[in-house]
Formats: C-alpha cells, sequence, structure tokens
C-alpha cells in the first residue's frame, strides 16, 4: 500500500535522490522547510518503509567491470525446493545486480556486471553447477543509455 506524501515529503524525497550525501540545513533549505520538521519527516519516511538505504553509487567501468549481460533463463523445475536453492545462488552473486521473475516465455532474467567475457562464463558456469537450468540466453548490453537509481514521485511539481 502506497504511502501518503505531501508536497514537502515528496521534496525532500527529491532531494535525498538526487543527492543523499548533503547535509540536513541543505535539505531544510532546498524544501524550505526548517531542520527539526524535515528531521522528523524523513525519520518518518525510514519506518514507513519509503526510504530503505543510504549509499553510494559506484562507476562500474571504474571497477574494471566494463561487461554488462542481461541473462535469459528459462527452466523447466517450478518446485518450491529448486526456486529457493536458484533464489539462494542468485543471492550469494555479487555479480547479480538485478533479478527478476517474469510472465512469459522467459522465466527470470537477470543484470550481471563483470569485467570481461571470461568472467562472464566463469559466472555462467558457476551457476549451472549450482542449478539445472533448461535454457540461458546471454545478451551483452553494447551502451548503457540510461542507468538511474531515483525512483519518480508521483505528485513531484504538481504542488
Amino acid at each position: 500500500m502506497a504511502v501518503q506524501l505531501d508536497a514537502v515529503d515528496r521534496r525532500i524525497l527529491d532531494a535525498l535522490q538526487r543527492d543523499a550525501s548533503q547535509s540536513l540545513d541543505e535539505i531544510a533549505r532546498r524544501v524550505g522547510a526548517s531542520k527539526t520538521p524535515v528531521w522528523n519527516r524523513i525519520r518518518k519516511l525510514r519506518e514507513a518503509g519509503v526510504i530503505t538505504a543510504d549509499t553510494v553509487i559506484l562507476d562500474p567501468e571504474a571497477l574494471g567491470l566494463e561487461a554488462c549481460f542481461f541473462v535469459l533463463i528459462r527452466t523447466s523445475e517450478h518446485e518450491a525446493e529448486w526456486q529457493q536453492k536458484f533464489l539462494k545462488t542468485l543471492r550469494e552473486r555479487p555479480e547479480v545486480l538485478e533479478a527478476h521473475r517474469l510472465a512469459g516465455d522467459i522465466d527470470y532474467i537477470l543484470k550481471v556486471r563483470v569485467a570481461n567475457a571470461r568472467a562472464y562464463d566463469e559466472f555462467y558456469q558457476a551457476l549451472i553447477k549450482e542449478v539445472r537450468i533448461f535454457n540461458v540466453t546471454a545478451l551483452l548490453s553494447m551502451e548503457e543509455i540510461k542507468a538511474t537509481t531515483s525512483l519518480p514521485i508521483p505528485g513531484l511539481g504538481e504542488d
């Protein structure tokens, strides 16, 4: 169920998504409110589960992780035990940035970040060693056109 946000909450969330390292004074100035009420709102947004973490975003290429693969997985296994093992395996692999269960012909899609094709093959070999998979298709991203961690905030800009 969506949390009810007012205009100040939306501006706070927008400011935090842009730069969570900014000071409380700066956020309060940006949203047009005083420091204590902004701090209280941020605390309530955390308690409500709207804000789940504070983090930094790293440049994968600066870390030598130049290859991004989208991995399409089809499985003939749909038992709970297989699924639990598969999900545990994905959660333990740091190369897997995202994993989604899909509707349609493809069962899962993974976003995998590695150094190169050889590193992807090592990931692939380790994955199929852990769990049985019917079919895997790996798509190499040639260029990242847009990537963001910022969510659209409903109602922002309508104030």
